[in-house]
């Protein structure tokens, strides 16, 4: 693992959840690209919560997105609309401040270059999760995706084939701070190889000048 990566363990996902509302809030970020998954939904809705919401100056922050499927932003799937639904439409963000990616284009490829037009060169934040097989963004193992290092952002496929926009490394490392935000027993196998060094994409991020902080749970960490 890279020198720069800290693990924080805890007890279960709804500590590892507030915490990582907690990091978003002292971090401060002004631009931040958000993650898609169930975990991020329950980190968004938190952040949204009375308790959290006026934690930040959300008239600061730009809001980016680490990847989406090939769908319209209203699809149950779409990253965006699970973002906008959870977090985004109750939240005071500046006219303009949400840069969703295009997932409904034809091509893909056109929406990426658009994408990489407005995405700033560095990131303050970048959430992610971790798929079981250990994938991130929509980076999946033995891609073409993963050896790009000119292209910010790229068009791409999931492991089931289907379309979807990402964030390449060339942007993730960029970032001034990353983190990952990994619950549940299903993700045990994946981290546990990342630790050991096995060459998985999530592994793979390492900022050039910034940080990586694994946020998870004992049963991800396997200390339950």
């Amino acid at each position: 693992m890279p020198d720069t990566l800290r693990l924080a363990v805890y007890p279960d996902s709804t500590s590892a959840v507030r915490a990582a509302a907690d990091l978003f809030t002292a971090l401060a970020p002004e631009r931040v690209a958000l993650a898609g998954g169930s975990t991020p939904e329950a980190l968004y809705e938190l952040l949204a919560s009375e308790d959290y919401r006026d934690r930040t100056d959300w008239h600061d922050v730009e809001v980016f997105f680490g990847d989406e499927r090939a769908v319209p932003p209203d699809h149950p799937s779409s990253n965006f609309g699970m973002a906008n639904r959870a977090l985004l439409s109750h939240v005071p963000l500046a006219e303009g401040a949400v840069h969703r990616m295009e997932g409904e284009a034809d091509p893909l490829d056109g929406a990426a270059e658009r994408y990489a037009m407005v995405l700033p060169d560095h990131l303050d934040l970048v959430l992610l999760g971790m798929g079981p097989d250990g994938h991130t963004a929509s980076l999946f193992p033995g891609q073409e995706a993963l050896d790009e290092r000119n292209r910010r952002v790229v068009a791409t496929t999931g492991a089931d084939g289907s379309p979807r926009i990402t964030l390449t490394f060339a942007a993730l490392d960029a970032a001034r701070h990353v983190v990952f935000l990994v619950t549940g027993e299903s993700k045990r196998e994946a981290l546990d190889a990342i630790r050991r060094g096995e060459d998985l994409p999530a592994g793979r991020v390492r900022p050039t000048e910034g940080d990586v902080i694994w946020i998870v749970d004992r049963a991800a960490a396997g200390e339950d």
